[in-house]
């Protein structure tokens, strides 16, 4: 599977983003899909993710309640909808894809698309 993440941009604080992840392949909807993100000088960590099989969902602490993760798996893009926006969550965000059912690390995710920029201003 090919992915295509999109939707990044600047925003004030406070703000709202979705970012977009589009897939290629006839099997979208046998994968996890994942949201990672990479600040500057920081190693990439999970953000969100959410299961092929059932749809359930798993957030670090430091999105849950403020980012939400879908998929539509007739269109093959998986969503990432972030509200109230802090300028710690400035980073690149990189959509991922794994065959497991519940993948329990970064090393998990086999397919990774290219990364689009967040900047949150203060």
């Amino acid at each position: 599977v090919q992915l295509q993440a999109s939707g990044g941009g600047l925003v004030q604080a406070g703000g709202s983003l979705r970012l977009s992840c589009a897939a290629s392949g006839r099997t979208f909807s046998s994968y996890t899909m994942g949201w990672f993100r990479q600040a500057p000088g920081k190693e990439r960590e999970f953000a969100a993710g959410i299961s092929w099989s059932d749809s359930s969902t798993v957030y670090a602490d430091s999105v849950k309640g403020r980012f939400t993760i879908s998929r539509d798996n007739a269109k093959k893009v998986a969503y990432l909808q972030m509200n109230s926006l802090k300028p710690e969550d400035t980073a690149v965000y990189y959509c991922a894809a794994s065959r497991n059912m519940y993948p329990g690390s970064l090393a998990d995710y086999g397919y990774w698309g290219q990364g689009t920029l967040v900047t949150v201003s203060s």
